[in-house]
């Protein structure tokens, strides 16, 4: 489970990963390697980072090109 696309988003909204890893309570270290696919996210993080990036777990991962997000 990478998360290929959590550099594009965090780009996209032109913040760091030390600026996403204190928002989300982790570490910056954490965040490259989730970009790099060297770390899998828990369910917890997935869920953060969606919440954060306002998409979904499927965007996140690659399973769907659409980042709309349905609660």
């Amino acid at each position: 489970m990478g998360l290929k696309r959590l550099k594009e988003l965090r780009k996209a909204k032109r913040i760091t990963q030390q600026r996403l890893a204190i928002e989300l309570n982790l570490t910056q270290k954490m965040i490259s390697r989730y970009e790099r696919d060297e770390r899998q996210a828990d369910y917890q993080t997935l869920i953060a980072l969606a919440d954060y990036f306002n998409v979904s777990i499927d965007y996140l991962l690659e399973r769907t090109d659409n980042p709309t997000f349905y609660r």
